[in-house]
Order: C-alpha cells, then sequence, then structure tokens
C-alpha cells in the first residue's frame, strides 16, 4: 500500500522530476516509510512507500529490473503473489526481493497485459518499457485503489490523488458541470472517468490503459461480473448457494491475512464486519485486533453501536479498543477529513472513518473491512422495490429512493452557468441498468451500485482516510471471486431476510444472532447529519464567504433558505442537502480550487 506518481512526455521534452517530486511530496501519508524517485528522458515516477510485504530496500519503489527492462510503480496488495511468483520461478524467473510488486514486474513480462487476469488484490500498477518507450496503466477490478490523470497536449501525469497532481500544477480547475450534477444529485458519486474538475480524469475500474512513445493509446475493460444465471447452477439448493458463497468469503477473508506484520479488523458491529471476525477466529486467528469507534449523541440520534460489537470481542476473544469521540474533537477533525478526500465525499460516516484510522494507525497498520457486502448481497432498501420491475421502472424507483434532487430542485438549485441540458445522472443509470448482462432490473441495480457507486463513495471513502494515516485496509466481500458468484446468485436469495438473505444464513451458523436480528445500522456522526454549533458555523461561513460568492455554484436563495432551516431538508437517504452544498465549497477551497 503506497502513493504513486508520474509524468510521461510525448513532446520529446523531458519529463519535469521537480512536479513529479511535488506530487510525491502532497503523498507522504499515504506512505509513511520510504520513498523513491526514477526518470529517464520523457518518463519520471515518485512513490511513497507503506511497508507491509517485503520490510527490507529490496521491495521499495519505484522498482527497476534492469535484466527485463521494466520499470514499476505499485499501490496495493496482490494476495496471491506467492502462488504467482513460484509460477513464474517455473519458467525461468529468477527474483531479487520477495515483494508482490517484483511479482507484478516479472507476471508482465511474461503475460503482458494480461497479467491483470491473474492477480488477486487491489492494485494500481504503472509500468514502463524501456525498449518500447511504452507505458501501462491498470485499475483492480473493483475500483479499490484509485488512479487520477491529468492530460494535458503533450503530456500525461498520473497519481494516487487528486490533490497531488494539483500540487504539481497545470491542472484546470474549472468545474465540469455534469460531473457537479452527478454529485448534488447522486449523493456524492461521480462515475469514471469525470471527477469534479474539468482538468482530471480517474481511470476506471478494471482498465487497462497502454500509452505509445509516441502518445497514442488504448484502453480496454478487462473484467465484468456476469448477473445472470448460469447452467452451471440450475440444480443448486438455497443450501447449495450458502455453502458455496461461504467458502467463498472464508477464502477471501484468509486471502487478506498475507502480510508480513499483524492484520486487525474494523469492527462496527454490524453483520459484515462481525463475519469477518468470526471467520478469522475459525481460521484460527487468536487475540486478534478489533476497532470500533462512537460518537456523542445529537439531535436524537445515538452515535455508536458499541452494544453490538462489544456481543462479537466478547464470543471471539479479540483484542477490542473502543475509540469514543467527543462532539469537540469532530471540527478540527473535519479539517483533516476534507483535505484528504480525492474528491468531495458527503456521507457523514467520512470523518468517522479518518478519526478511526488515525486511532487505529498507532497500532496497527493492516486491517480488514466489511465494505462491500451490501452492494454485492443486496443490502440496501432500494433493492427490493427492483423485483419483478421493468428496467425503466426500476430506473426510476432507484432514483426515487438513492438520488438526492430531482430534475425540478436541480434547478432551483445550480446557478446558470452551470446547468446542462436534461437530467445526465438519470440518463447515466438508465443507459448502465439497460446494458446487457443483468437477468433482472435487481440484477441490474446490483451491478450498477457495484461497478459505480461502489466505487465512488463507500470504497473511496475507506481508502482515502485510512490511508491518510498510513493505515492499509482490505476488503474481502470484494474479492472477485465471490463478487463473480454472488452476481450469478438468484437475487430472491439476496433479498431474503429484509436483505442480504445468504449472507444473514450464514452468519447464523457462525456469530450470535442478536448481531444478525437488528435494525440495519450505519456508522453514525450526528455531529454532520444534524448540523448545529461549531459545524453548523463551518458549513455557513464557507457557502457565504467570497471565495463561494465568486464561483457562483449555487443560486443565493437557494442556500439562504437552507441556512435559514439548516436541519429541515434531508436527502431520501437522509443526509444533510446543506452538508453536501457545504462540503463541496469546504473540499474546493481546502484544496486551492
Amino acid at each position: 500500500m503506497c502513493g504513486l506518481s508520474g509524468e510521461i512526455r510525448f513532446d520529446g521534452t523531458l519529463a519535469d522530476t521537480t512536479a513529479v517530486a511535488r506530487m510525491v511530496e502532497a503523498l507522504v501519508p499515504r506512505g509513511p516509510d520510504g520513498q523513491g524517485s526514477w526518470s529517464s528522458g520523457p518518463v519520471a515516477f515518485g512513490h511513497r512507500r507503506l511497508s507491509v510485504i517485503d520490510l527490507s530496500p529490496h521491495g521499495s519503489q519505484p522498482m527497476v529490473d534492469s535484466e527485463l527492462g521494466l520499470t514499476a510503480v505499485f499501490n496495493g496488495c496482490i494476495y496471491d503473489y506467492q502462488e504467482l511468483r513460484a509460477e513464474l520461478e517455473g519458467h525461468g524467473y529468477r527474483f531479487f526481493s520477495t515483494s508482490d510488486t517484483e511479482v507484478i514486474l516479472k507476471g508482465y513480462h511474461h503475460w503482458g497485459t494480461d497479467v491483470v487476469d491473474h492477480l488477486h488484490g487491489m492494485f494500481v500498477f504503472v509500468i514502463h518499457e524501456r525498449d518500447t518507450g511504452r507505458v501501462v496503466l491498470a485499475r483492480d477490478r473493483l475500483g479499490i485503489k484509485p488512479l487520477y490523470l491529468s492530460e494535458t497536449p503533450g503530456r500525461l501525469r498520473f497519481a494516487s490523488s487528486l490533490p497531488a497532481l494539483l500540487r504539481a500544477g497545470d491542472v484546470d480547475t474549472s468545474i465540469d458541470p455534469v460531473a457537479l450534477h452527478h454529485y448534488l444529485t447522486w449523493h456524492a458519486v461521480v462515475p469514471a472517468p469525470r471527477t469534479i474538475l474539468n482538468g482530471v480524469r480517474k481511470l476506471p475500474p478494471a482498465t487497462v490503459r497502454v500509452l505509445e512513445a509516441d502518445g497514442t493509446s488504448r484502453e480496454h475493460r478487462y473484467w465484468n461480473a456476469s448477473y445472470e444465471r448460469h447452467p452451471e447452477h440450475a440444480s443448486w439448493s438455497d443450501r447449495d448457494w450458502e455453502d458455496a458463497i461461504e467458502e467463498a468469503l472464508r477464502v477471501a477473508v484468509r486471502r487478506r491475512l498475507v502480510s508480513d506484520i499483524p492484520v486487525g479488523v474494523l469492527l462496527s458491529g454490524g453483520l459484515d464486519s462481525s463475519l469477518i471476525v468470526g471467520l478469522l477466529a475459525q481460521e484460527g486467528q487468536t487475540g486478534l485486533a478489533t476497532y470500533s469507534i462512537g460518537f456523542e449523541a445529537a439531535g436524537g440520534r445515538e452515535g455508536d453501536e458499541f452494544q453490538y460489537s462489544d456481543v462479537i470481542a466478547e464470543r471471539f476473544g479479540t483484542d477490542h479498543h473502543r475509540i469514543r469521540v467527543a462532539s469537540d474533537e469532530l471540527v478540527a477533525a473535519l479539517d483533516h477529513a476534507i483535505g484528504a478526500m480525492a474528491e468531495p465525499m458527503v456521507s457523514h460516516d467520512v470523518v468517522a472513518f479518518d478519526l478511526l484510522s488515525e486511532r487505529v494507525s498507532q497500532s496497527i497498520r493492516v486491517v480488514q473491512s466489511g465494505q462491500g457486502a451490501d452492494e454485492v448481497f443486496a443490502g440496501y432498501h432500494w433493492y427490493p422495490p427492483l423485483a419483478g420491475r421493468g428496467r425503466d421502472e426500476a430506473v426510476d424507483r432507484y432514483a426515487a429512493a438513492f438520488f438526492d434532487r430531482d430534475a425540478a430542485d436541480m434547478a432551483r438549485l445550480v446557478a446558470d452557468r452551470y446547468t446542462v441540458d436534461g437530467d445526465p445522472s438519470l440518463e447515466f443509470v438508465r443507459q448502465h441498468m439497460g446494458m446487457a448482462g443483468a437477468q433482472t432490473a435487481v440484477d441490474a441495480g446490483l451491478r450498477l451500485d457495484s461497478e459505480v457507486m461502489l466505487v465512488d463513495d463507500p470504497v473511496k471513502r475507506v481508502d482515502n482516510m485510512s490511508m491518510a494515516w498510513g493505515l492499509e485496509a482490505r476488503v474481502p466481500f470484494l474479492d472477485h471471486d465471490l463478487v463473480e458468484l454472488a452476481a450469478m446468485c438468484p437475487p430472491e436469495l439476496k433479498l431474503a431476510d429484509g436483505g442480504k438473505g445468504v449472507l444473514k444464513a450464514i452468519g447464523r451458523r457462525i456469530i450470535p444472532p442478536e448481531v444478525i436480528d437488528r435494525p440495519k445500522g450505519y456508522f453514525p456522526v450526528p455531529a454532520i447529519t444534524h448540523l448545529e454549533g461549531k459545524v453548523l458555523d463551518l458549513v455557513r461561513d464557507a457557502l457565504t464567504g467570497e471565495a463561494a460568492r465568486e464561483r457562483g455554484l449555487f443560486r443565493p436563495e437557494y442556500v439562504r433558505d437552507l441556512l435559514a432551516d439548516p436541519n429541515g431538508e434531508l436527502t431520501p437517504l437522509r443526509g444533510n442537502k446543506l452538508w453536501q452544498l457545504g462540503l463541496l465549497e469546504l473540499w474546493l477551497q481546502t484544496h486551492g480550487v
């Protein structure tokens, strides 16, 4: 787990190593254990390292293999690297390190861009070929690791975070009106390749991009899960599905124990993280470090779920850490959380993950986390209404349950200079759900959320906040073998028992029932869902200050109405509409946009 950056020139000039160095400096929190740089004519790479596998200098990056003529920077973890290494040794390759980075290098030399098909893990890597000048960029199947791009005539820059690209300079920081529409409509989700800024794009998940020395490029998507029923499963009973998914989850959790340092668990007290703890205990893990966070109540909402995490910690004898955060700590933490966001993220639990990651990183450097289970196993309330619907009706029901605003509300909110024709957010959902490869409307909704929403909300949130403190977060529910199996599973098994039915059935074999048979919980941060005091002052100042007035994103009368009743308008997901606007302005101002 690390932070990477670089520049590739196609105009005959040398890469700007000073600009790359500025990007590396911005990535220090993602890689507190070491720094490296490399350049060769028109190409320069920079890297910050978080040492998890091969702690020796042999695992440092950028990694140069002079024999093969390849140089790489890599962020992530390849869980099957030892098996791949043994396979490559059988093909005659010799290794100078014990790192997964070198396995990617050798694997690329042997399989070319098809190396991605062999990798189990979360990853972004960039490889330069000395003899051809070719550069290859790749991102993992579920988009767990990020890669941001800034392209201008004759040049491409890349980095693990958008703010790092801003630090390099020469970025078009004007607002992308379509991305703004997505942000304000789709609960801050901005699908790849867009970002809120016109001058920055992101490599989509499951994508390989090949850049030739003359600047020509091509890219392809190398993986898709099939959300259709397959003949080989036609005779499977409910129990067969449960057994197969349980085994796939066991493998996923076991894979994510690969490390040269201890691995803990972020334990929210919900089904997903509790299952991870239970499975690890059955794998023989003892003295497992687990971590939960809670806040003071506000606006009549509780701020912790310790009663559930305590049940799991006691049942499995974990080394459990309750982390309680006072309200007066929240404002200071907000500044750091917003600074750590690669893109503006409105979900109130961003600050929870930031504070949790800060405390956890003081005692451990690698954790497993339960993100992804709701999107993969149908845990959200908007999936049941899709059952039995035609695609057009399903799109409308999805938007009614998820979207923060409709077209009329957008017209009242967004200033004329940023308005767009039609409803690009609704049209994106309509096109995605209408694609082939999803048998039912529920399948189409699960595919949309797994390929888009999950990537640019929960997964991005966890990556940004954990890596801001040099903490590696692994997500077993996004093991691609598990995701493929779950995608083929009949949707009625996932919708059963109030959602995540098949997962709850597995849970009843492993964890206490009171953790399963409970109302669905969220990571509660009441001081953000209910704006008051210092947090409200922060939002008000951001939206009424000179920078916001000059930018002119929102109609002043709309902002005035929200400020007059700061908790009066909530989104269908119970988010605070004023917070959404304020967060965007705070993010832009924090990053100098």
